[in-house]
């Protein structure tokens, strides 16, 4: 029974997809939807996209191994939303209008070459498929409860979907599928917590719990904590996908409304699967994978009508975000590579084609990785580092630096990315092992990024000054 509702939600949101993706037929109402959302639908479409895998199952995972730090996990996802919409968000949106950009590629280009644009969209390729694995392990985890399905058929299916709606229309079904599946989901977790607390013994009793001495730390506890906030805050500051969401808005104004009221949800929904993951190891001590935690719980101790509307929500979550996943993966490869390199004088149709084509593929790729990583945390690390240490500087700089109407940063420009790029990524591999607290890896490969891309633009400056 419980199998059959999601099939039929699933199927629902697929005909919702393509209802609203007839009248997709340009490439600019793929990709930013027109520059026509309002406030409303950008705080539905990038706090859907907020709210994953890693925000459900993997914190819900991390809550129920570590305790009550695993609210860092989503809390500095929520600090880096509200600094997007305040801040970098409206920045970007007006050079975006400004120069008519569709993908966060366009940005780098405008600022920093073609040699730039080239090498992120390829780098973040890969940390896309791995986040978008991740999104579709926690679809099968959540099959594999409900219906003991195996593993990889929970992936299939998750992938079809969430792949068949976002081919009909880029952002503009995701938008709108997006606010249905928020509803699903807030009222899925706003009425799991009572039902979970009530089951333990109410809150008194989660009090009791602890199999740890640092079980109820704030700042810090197992291998959660503050830690995250490096790794994530970066993450959702300058995130392809979120970013490029933003430039679907109608204004500025829109960005910052709804960015930030996104940026303030998340910050509340990051007590909910921290706390059901708690409650989830006073139920459940010995589970077999932490990240059964929150579907065990959804399906053994709530009752049937709140079991299935929650695991409705868990659903949504990972569809939500693995939609802005496709999004990045279709605008990446089709603007950033396909026209920029290999077609320059493709036609709006043809890039719209290889739009479509490029998330049909992405999304057969997403289930292949899903079947090789070993949990829905490990996929969203490899991503999260990836942006951060790639993007962070030279997006901050483009958002801020002075240049002419449409002129770029010129070879220093280029050369400052590219380093940047390349002394983040490789400082990060190396610190993975080799630092230690209180010191993070993705502390010290934001400062090595940073410093890669200083020496350059402030070295070349000098050297011109001189002669």
């Amino acid at each position: 029974m419980t199998l059959a509702l999601l099939l039929f939600y699933s199927a629902a949101l697929i005909g919702l997809g393509l209802w609203i993706g007839r009248r997709v037929r340009s490439a600019g109402a793929f990709f930013v939807a027109g520059r026509a959302l309002g406030p409303g639908l950008i705080f539905a479409t990038i706090l859907a996209a907020n709210i994953g895998a890693g925000s459900t199952v993997g914190a819900a995972s991390r809550a129920w191994r570590d305790g009550f730090s695993a609210w860092w996990w989503v809390g500095s996802a929520g600090l880096g939303t509200i600094l997007l919409g305040w801040w970098l968000g409206p920045r970007l949106w007006r050079i975006a209008k400004q120069h008519d950009l569709h993908t966060v590629g366009d940005l780098l280009e405008l600022r920093y070459g073609a040699a730039t644009r080239g090498a992120v969209a390829a780098l973040l390729w890969v940390g896309t498929l791995a986040i978008l694995g991740s999104q579709l392990m926690a679809v099968a985890w959540v099959l594999d409860v409900v219906a003991g399905i195996p593993r990889v058929w929970g992936c299939v299916l998750g992938g079809a979907v969430v792949t068949a709606y976002f081919y009909a229309g880029g952002l503009v079904t995701s938008a709108w599928v997006n606010l249905v599946q928020l509803v699903v989901l807030v009222a899925g977790f706003a009425l799991a917590l009572p039902f979970a607390l009530d089951a333990v013994g109410g809150h008194t009793a989660l009090l009791d719990l602890r199999p740890t001495d640092d079980y109820w730390g704030f700042t810090r506890g197992g291998t959660s904590g503050w830690i995250f906030a490096p790794l994530l805050v970066p993450a959702f500051l300058v995130s392809p996908g979120l970013v490029q969401k933003c430039w679907g808005a109608k204004s500025a104004h829109a960005v910052r409304r709804g960015v930030v009221a996104a940026g303030v949800a998340l910050l509340v929904f990051s007590l909910f699967p921290t706390l059901l993951g708690m409650t989830a190891r006073a139920l459940h001590p010995t589970l077999d994978h932490p990240d059964l935690a929150l579907p065990t719980l959804l399906v053994t101790d709530l009752p049937a009508w709140l079991g299935l509307l929650g695991l409705a929500a868990v659903f949504s979550a990972e569809l939500s975000s693995a939609d802005a996943i496709l999004f990045m993966l279709a605008t990446s490869l089709s603007r950033d590579l396909y026209r920029r390199f290999l077609r320059p004088e493709a036609s709006d149709r043809e890039i719209l084609r290889v739009a479509r084509v490029a998330a049909a593929v992405g999304g057969a790729l997403g289930v292949v990785l899903a079947l090789q990583l070993p949990d829905v945390i490990a996929g969203l690390q490899i991503f999260y580092a990836l942006l951060g240490v790639s993007l962070l500087v030279p997006v901050i700089v483009a958002a801020h630096g002075r240049w002419a109407d449409a002129s770029p940063a010129g070879r220093r420009g280029t050369l400052s990315a590219l380093t940047c790029a390349a002394v983040g990524v490789g400082t990060l591999l190396w610190a993975r092992g080799a630092v230690v607290a209180p010191l993070t890896p993705n502390l010290v490969a934001l400062a090595a990024s940073a410093a890669g891309f200083a020496v350059p633009w402030f070295g070349l400056r000098s050297h011109r000054s001189r002669c």
